[in-house]
């Protein structure tokens, strides 16, 4: 059996071009997020399948928190293969959400599991803190 790509008109070449990652937020589909307050307490649940924990960075900088995570596909240079559709991400993407600028590093709680990075980040008054380049250790 051959695959081979079904034959496009014009419309649909338009309409194509609009889900090229140049006119949307690739970076927000590769990392869909959600966010709940629990007690005293900020849970940030982030999925990212096909990530190991080794590949995920999170820092603590002006009150922002930011996931950086890198993943690296293998290119095969085989002459014989020929991609028809490829949608599996490489490379690094990262997400930065407001925190407030009195959480520290070391109050930020960070887990991965099955492909999901969890956070839980308390709620704090606002104050002033100095920035620091510390990551915060996923368990």
């Amino acid at each position: 059996m051959m695959m081979i790509p079904r034959k496009r008109n014009d419309l649909d070449l338009f309409e194509e071009m609009f889900h090229d990652p140049f006119f949307s937020r690739r970076e927000e589909k590769l990392m869909r997020t959600d966010i709940k307050e629990k007690g005293n307490d900020y849970v940030i649940e982030m999925d990212l399948p096909g990530y190991e924990k080794e590949d995920i960075k999170i820092k603590m900088e002006k009150g922002y928190l930011t996931v950086t995570a890198k993943v690296n596909k293998e290119v095969n240079d085989d002459k014989e293969e020929n991609y028809i559709h490829r949608e599996r991400y490489s490379g690094e993407c990262s997400r930065s959400f407001y925190v407030g600028e009195n959480v520290k590093e070391d109050e930020v709680k960070a887990s991965f599991k099955n492909g999901t990075l969890k956070l839980v980040v308390p709620k704090k008054d606002q104050k002033e803190l100095d920035s620091g380049d510390n990551f915060i250790p996923i368990e």
